[in-house]
């Protein structure tokens, strides 16, 4: 059984094909850029790397094109699109009306129309390439997995805002929280590590990336969640700003004479670790800056760590209490030194460590806690591509 897995974005197409009777990838690859003339796939099937310049216009095309990659005697791996059995879509934002994978049909196509209202940034591109691989791969099972859905176990008092009640009535304002398939994953492979029940753990996952989230599960749910109605909240991320005062939203378009549109941009693309620094997005530009001694970068790590701290120790005050730390996502499972900081504003709870451990453990599977930390850390890649494929083959049985 071979199962494709698409991550669509406004201007992106990511893929992999999974054989799930071994759950190895056969090819994955991005196509970036869509809808402008530079447009480019990158393909690979197992060390091997290839980019093609492509100019395609739409998602649709994007699939074609992807198609063609997989069916090539050259760099392909299928001989017949007969041989995908279906098609799995991560979708962002479920609302409250999808919180499990689900078939879709044109009655849940029309629902999710519906709901994009709640993730105008990110809803759209997915239902452009669940709509795309209907039109080019008509019959197959498509199947859409939601970011918010692990979240659907927080409690009512957890994810209520204090704000007037008519607002969740009438528009659904409420904490979703997002990554929930990485979160998900992330919780039942460290469960598999250390051998023990899921049930029985009080696991903190540290999704951190240019996306970054915080997630509290207790006995293999989600019991609270860093993000929100929307992804931007939370702590600090790549260019989000996360949490902050709501009167600061105010007060600068007030002051600047800001439209809506105008703070959204400001919060979504040009705060975060980048609005700190001024220098980057990317963490290794940023600790480059920080090393030649740029203040505003060394403070953009500095709060960002802190931030994710915080959290960490909020979140065990949730569970009442911790057994294992992980650390996925670009930053989780790449950057040594930021999990160093956030561990060491931890050390007044016993958290403590093991220094060689995580020099080693980079890009990686392994345990970074010394022996007598007071809680076990992990640093666990991520595969949300995975865990798609594996609810879609559910759908199946």
């Amino acid at each position: 059984m071979k199962i494709l897995v698409l991550n669509s974005g406004s201007s992106s197409l990511k893929y992999q094909l999974i054989e799930m009777e071994t759950e190895e990838v056969l090819a994955k690859g991005n196509f970036e850029r869509i809808g402008q003339n530079n447009s480019f796939l990158t393909h690979k099937v197992g060390d091997n790397k290839h980019k093609f310049e492509r100019p395609v216009s739409n998602h649709e095309k994007a699939i074609k094109f992807v198609l063609t990659r997989l069916l090539s005697n050259q760099y392909g791996v299928i001989k017949s699109v007969d041989e995908i059995d279906a098609i799995g879509h991560r979708v962002v934002h479920g609302g409250e009306k999808y919180t499990d994978p689900v078939v879709i049909t044109p009655e849940v196509l029309d629902g999710l129309k519906s709901i994009i209202d709640l993730a105008p940034l990110h809803n759209p591109a997915a239902i452009s390439g669940i709509e795309a691989c209907m039109n080019v791969m008509p019959g197959k099972l498509n199947v859409a997995c939601f970011d918010t859905g692990f979240h659907k176990t927080i409690p009512e008092e957890s994810y209520i805002y204090p704000i007037p009640y008519k607002y969740y009535e009438k528009y659904k304002i409420r904490r979703y929280g997002f990554h929930g398939i990485s979160h998900q994953f992330v919780a039942n492979r460290v469960a598999e590590l250390v051998n023990k029940p899921i049930e029985d753990l009080k696991i903190i996952n540290c999704h951190l990336g240019q996306g970054a989230s915080i997630c509290a599960i207790k006995n293999g749910k989600s019991v609270d969640t860093s993000m929100g109605f929307t992804p931007l909240g939370g702590i600090p991320m790549g260019t989000r700003s996360g949490d902050i005062d709501p009167s600061v939203v105010t007060y600068i378009a007030k002051s600047r004479n800001h439209t809506p549109d105008e703070m959204d941009e400001i919060l979504n693309k040009k705060s975060g670790v980048y609005g700190i620094s001024e220098v980057s997005v990317d963490f290794r530009d940023i600790e480059a800056e920080a090393m030649e001694g740029n203040k505003n970068a060394l403070m953009a790590l500095d709060s960002f760590a802190y931030n994710v701290a915080q959290f960490i120790a909020k979140y065990m005050v949730s569970m009442q209490g911790a057994d294992i730390i992980t650390f996925t996502a670009g930053i989780g499972e790449k950057d040594a030194k930021e999990r160093k900081k956030i561990c060491d504003y931890l050390a007044f709870l016993g958290v403590k460590l093991d220094e060689e451990a995580n020099d080693t453990y980079v890009n990686c599977e392994g345990k970074i806690s010394a022996s007598d930390s007071s809680v076990e850390m992990f640093v666990v890649p991520t595969n949300e591509e995975l865990l798609i494929a594996r609810d879609v083959k559910g759908k199946m049985c």
